[in-house]
């Protein structure tokens, strides 16, 4: 990990248009963001145990601007699952949002899992990343679990940052971490303290009554503190779910490779029925209808390239000749030198003599002298009837010069 860490530009932008919400619901304080069309049916983003409302800003920005609702939240401290599930549930009343579509990561992933299970017609889709089904494996990896919520802050930090895989990474991967860490940084005792009881709590996932098909598992295939074992049992207990693999990511793929994960996320959404308002966007023009209102996606699901193809260029900008000809800015000849083996007849003597070794001027200065000395002749023959000696004399020696221009 870096020494020092500044926050990244596109994070200082985000938090300098996108509102933070402190809210009191009941006992528990809500954190969250809420940004994009609120017609739009929410993707609501709940983090890990070392994540809060910010890690998602990346998904916040990409996905608000074409025409989504995106709301990030802080987990409140809660201390186990009945408690989450009334937290939650007030919280989606406060917001007057009452069926959801749900991403969550590791413990938001088995959070947002819970609430389907107990809530079934509250969540409408659920797309889950490097979660699990639950809690055993992390309890007997903690026997200190009783204590927690006496555990000094300092202790508590130093036992959720062991858990993100350190050593060398890529250096998107590093920079996650490294905003992640900072995040860690902002959490008080208590946070952190209700966060890992969650995590021991004990507690398994049963049958949802919502369809596979309405699922989507977004897992890395690197190294992340979830273990590969946990992640397969989700993808088992869902066979009918849409999996879209991320090769490398670490922990946290939504900061890492936000471009995956936020094509996977419209993809999904999509998929659901949530329909984008990329006209309520403010400050973007209306999309036509060969527009996609997606992330640049088309109809088809896939990602369309917003540059243009310069083969679909309006006809008044293209030559009357086959497509592909060169428009009016390439009729120029390229300025590319000519070989000394290929002739070219605009360096060839006027006299029919071979200029090559010579000047290239040297024919078209002759020219212009002949041209010159026939003007003058037939100004003297017109105008005086004469012509002077020595002007008689180069006419007589060049009338019959074969290039004289009549």
């Amino acid at each position: 990990m870096k020494g020092g860490f500044s926050s990244p530009g596109d994070y200082i932008y985000f938090k300098s248009q996108v509102p933070l919400h402190k809210i009191p619901i009941g006992t528990k304080q809500w954190r969250y963001y809420d940004f994009g069309p609120k017609v739009v049916p929410p993707l609501i983003c709940i983090p890990g145990t070392a994540g809060t409302a910010d890690v998602y800003y990346k998904q916040i920005m990409a996905l608000s601007m074409k025409g989504y609702r995106v709301i990030s939240i802080d987990i409140p401290h809660v201390w186990n699952n009945y408690e989450w599930l009334q937290a939650f549930e007030k919280f989606l009343d406060f917001i007057d949002v009452h069926r959801v579509h749900l991403y969550g990561t590791s413990l938001g992933g088995f959070l947002a899992l819970l609430f389907a299970q107990h809530r079934p017609r509250r969540v409408k889709s659920l797309v889950l990343s490097n979660t699990f089904l639950e809690t055993k494996y992390f309890a007997a990896a903690m026997p200190w679990a009783p204590v927690v919520s006496w555990t000094p802050s300092f202790l508590l930090k130093r036992y959720v940052l062991t858990g993100i895989m350190s050593g060398p990474h890529e250096p998107f991967i590093a920079d996650s971490v490294d905003f992640v860490v900072a995040q860690v940084e902002t959490l008080s005792r208590e946070d952190l303290a209700s966060r890992l009881t969650l995590t021991n709590d004990d507690a398994s996932i049963g049958p949802l009554m919502l369809s596979d098909s309405l699922i989507t598992i977004i897992d890395t295939k690197d190294k992340c503190a979830i273990p590969q074992q946990l992640k397969d049992e989700v993808s088992e207990r869902f066979p009918g779910a849409r999996r879209a693999d991320i090769k490398s990511g670490g922990d946290f793929p939504f900061l890492s490779r936000p471009d995956e994960i936020n094509l996977h996320l419209k993809l999904h959404l999509r998929r659901v029925g949530v329909e984008a308002r990329e006209d309520l966007v403010p400050g973007t023009p209306k999309a036509s209808d060969d527009d996609d209102g997606g992330s640049g996606g088309g109809g088809s699901g896939e990602p369309k390239d917003d540059r243009e193809d310069t083969d679909d260029a309006p006809n008044g900008d293209r030559s009357k000749s086959n497509r592909g000809a060169p428009s009016s800015n390439d009729s120029q000849p390229p300025l590319v030198p000519e070989s000394d083996d290929s002739p070219n007849p605009d360096d060839q003597p006027l006299d029919g003599t071979t200029t090559k070794g010579g000047s290239p001027l040297e024919g078209f200065s002759e020219i212009m002298v002949i041209s010159l000395l026939h003007l003058l002749v037939n100004f003297f023959v017109i105008n005086y009837q004469q012509l002077p000696v020595g002007l008689l004399t180069l006419y007589i020696i060049n009338k019959h010069h074969p290039m004289i221009l009549m």
